[in-house]
């Protein structure tokens, strides 16, 4: 029990810490202060964008935001004198010594609901959004591990994982037992051989009558979808690899692979070869000197993380771990945007 309540309790303190600090650089932003952090401009990252769920286990919703909260996010950065700009775009305008700053918007994993919902919001306001498809995903030939915790935890109360010592039961009786549940069980996967925990979590969740690639199917846009969404002018995509694992831990060979058949999945899909990619996760799991390498010696043109950041020129000389700054479905408020996109949240953290 203990455990469980220190499981619960850290993330609850960062949340507040997180609240504090944006309202405490929301009120220096409104005051003028710190107007040099803004840089050039800021890339904003999204998941899913779909209306609120009452659900009371929810362990994924900082991945989500609801439509009405984007169209939030593109008013209060019109009102804070910001244009709108296409990824590509990124180069030319950083490139400019002076000018409005500029926002773009990227979307990862190819949401079924990004065409649902965000897609009407961008278009309404003329909006470019550029979408990081996995084609594992795009074909639902892999699963996503952190839905499948998602759908097997709501379902059961109970389960078993070998953790490495043999089966363990894990209680997962109500919300908070449940979350606790899935952090133990992401930690883990993010501290081990990512491929077999995954493959696990598969296999548990098959055996209670959960189908991991059936969710991908319902939750991912497949190839004809994403044709048809990029007849719609403000749409570009991205890469994202083929099974969106930590590609720190992988081969050189491994690496390059997941890499090339992404962009070689789209250049298919849409007659357009990708010149951006997203590293999976976009932290230390993915983003490696190794890694970096690679991308230059591929020739991939701009790379995104999700190291918080906004934009200045200096990234130019090696646009290989560019910033991004997401947008939390735990901090839905504009006064957080206008925060987040002066900078200073980051210039204090250093």
């Amino acid at each position: 029990m203990l455990s469980q309540l220190k499981s619960l309790a850290r993330p609850a303190v960062k949340r507040a810490i997180i609240s504090t600090g944006l309202e405490a650089t929301s009120a220096l932003s409104a005051l003028g202060f710190g107007k040099g952090a803004r840089g050039r401009g800021a890339i904003f990252t999204l998941h899913h964008v779909r209306p609120r769920s009452d659900d009371a286990f929810q362990p994924n919703d900082i991945l989500e935001i609801t439509p009405e909260f984007l169209e939030t996010t593109i008013l209060t950065l019109k009102a804070e004198g910001y244009e709108f700009a296409r990824l590509d775009d990124i180069p030319a305008r950083l490139a400019e010594p002076a000018g409005p700053p500029f926002a773009c918007f990227t979307l990862d994993d190819g949401f079924r609901n990004n065409a649902e919902y965000a897609a009407p919001v961008f278009t309404r306001h003329n909006v470019p959004f550029h979408i990081f498809i996995a084609k594992g995903f795009a074909e639902a030939t892999h699963s996503m591990w952190w839905e499948t915790l998602d759908a097997l935890l709501k379902r059961h109360e109970n389960l078993e994982y070998d953790f490495g010592s043999g089966n363990e039961k894990i209680a997962a009786h109500g919300p908070a037992q449940k979350l606790a549940a899935f952090n133990r069980l992401a930690g883990f996967i993010n501290r081990s051989e990512e491929t077999i925990a995954v493959a696990k979590i598969d296999t548990v969740a098959r055996s209670m009558g959960v189908d991991p690639l059936a969710i991908t199917r319902e939750l991912t846009m497949r190839g004809d979808e994403l044709q048809a969404l990029a007849t719609n002018p403000l749409v570009s995509y991205g890469a994202h690899t083929i099974s969106h694992r930590g590609l720190s831990r992988l081969t050189p060979e491994e690496t390059r692979r997941e890499i090339e058949q992404s962009a070689d999945y789209l250049e298919t899909l849409t007659g357009r070869r990708p010149a951006s990619f997203a590293y999976p996760y976009g932290d230390a799991r993915s983003v490696s000197t190794g890694v970096r390498s690679i991308l230059r010696a591929l020739g991939v043109g701009l790379s995104f993380t999700t190291t918080p950041g906004v934009l200045v020129s200096s990234i130019l000389a090696d646009p290989t771990a560019i910033p991004r700054i997401s947008l939390n479905g735990q901090y839905q408020k504009a006064r957080y945007v206008r925060a987040l996109a002066s900078g200073l949240p980051f210039k204090i953290m250093g």
